[in-house]
């Protein structure tokens, strides 16, 4: 095998590794939103997570976040605006990025 062969290697296992936890990292902040949205609704304990699950589901209805975004907002109704609902999962995208990295 080359060094040619070798780095090629490299970088389409990288490629594979940073999908991945992407995938881990959104399927984790769906969840983290599933709980915020809960909370909200006055859910708690086994529903809460229930409702969480649903909301990581959600996720693979199409392309994009744009189905959790209509899962939870049609679930809130007026208690959060589409905005805040993205709002929100951008702030928990980060926080699950960094859960996962101190795993």
């Amino acid at each position: 095998m080359t060094t040619f062969d070798d780095r090629e290697n490299a970088f389409e296992n990288k490629y594979a590794h940073d999908q991945e936890m992407q995938f881990r990292a959104e399927a984790r902040r769906n969840k983290l939103l599933g709980l915020w949205a809960a909370e909200l609704m006055g859910k708690t304990g086994a529903d809460a997570d229930a409702y969480a699950r649903e909301v990581v589901k959600s996720d693979f209805e199409e392309a994009g976040h744009e189905d959790v975004v209509r899962k939870v907002s049609g679930d809130l109704g007026d208690k959060a605006t589409d905005q805040e609902i993205r709002t929100k999962m951008e702030q928990l995208l980060k926080v699950a990025k960094s859960q996962l990295l101190d795993e």
